[in-house]
């Protein structure tokens, strides 16, 4: 794709909407919304990358309740003619159809690669990429398994979403203080799983979330950079592509000089 004069493509993630309580959720979609209100007149395309939600389940004829702002905000934008692509999260890995058949908008359960004026883009979540977190890769194969799905699906939602909010909190509790930390480029999963990835296929830049750390990394002398996007909750982060360059910016002032830049 030839981005349009003027035009540019933004790359959101981890909103985690509805923790880790209704009414901070609240106030975190609605500056959300205000953004994507915002960069509608010069957005070419929008990337959500993974996580928009803390949990999401599609039942068979029900979703979750809430979050008519971001919902309906989607719809506006591609009704409008913006193209918007979403990647599932660990969070929000149980969609089947209703984001594609409701909003317009494809789903992307893995990641992919895409060319806008002739840079490369890996994109993806993150979650399972590169060596290491062995538990959780085991977990994420059995969520998706379609008998485990099905499973689910027959429990009562109460019991079904209440056992995912409790699942959230508890990951939250044990990750939170590693999130915080670059650790280095020997030990940032991401950063080794792009580079591995370099070894057969040249890509300008490795775009993720799931780290909920604004990262912009070099890739050795290639050219290429990993950018992970941060989250909507410490950070208020995301990349913007102008056609020529990409950049890791803040919403908010405060919180540009905390990405991590080389």
């Amino acid at each position: 794709m030839q981005i349009p004069p003027g035009k540019k493509i933004y790359f959101l993630s981890d909103f985690h909407l509805g923790a880790p309580d209704y009414a901070r959720s609240l106030d975190r979609e609605r500056r959300i919304v205000a953004f994507l209100e915002r960069i509608r007149e010069d957005a070419a395309v929008i990337f959500i990358v993974g996580d928009l939600f803390d949990f999401w389940y599609e039942y068979r004829t029900v979703v979750p309740k809430g979050y008519t702002r971001i919902l309906g905000k989607l719809a506006e934008l591609t009704d409008s003619g913006i193209p918007i692509h979403f990647f599932t999260g660990n969070h929000d890995m149980w969609m089947s159809g209703y984001f594609e058949q409701e909003l317009q908008i494809p789903v992307y359960h893995e990641a992919r690669t895409f060319e806008f004026n002739g840079r490369k883009f890996y994109i993806g979540h993150g979650d399972g990429l590169g060596p290491g977190d062995h538990g959780y890769k085991f977990l994420k194969k059995i969520f998706r398994n379609r008998a485990c799905r099905w499973l689910f699906g027959i429990l009562p939602p109460v019991v079904g979403v209440g056992l995912a909010g409790w699942l959230s909190r508890r990951s939250r509790a044990v990750t939170g203080q590693i999130d915080e930390q670059f650790l280095g480029e020997e030990k940032e999963w991401l950063i080794i799983y792009s580079k591995e990835i370099m070894q057969k296929e040249h890509f300008d830049y490795f775009i993720f979330g799931h780290r909920h750390l604004p990262i912009d990394y070099p890739l050795g002398n290639s050219g290429s950079r990993y950018i992970n996007l941060g989250d909507w909750i410490r950070y208020n982060t995301y990349a913007v592509f102008d056609g020529e360059q990409l950049s890791l910016l803040a919403d908010t002032p405060a919180t540009a000089a905390k990405i991590i830049r080389r």
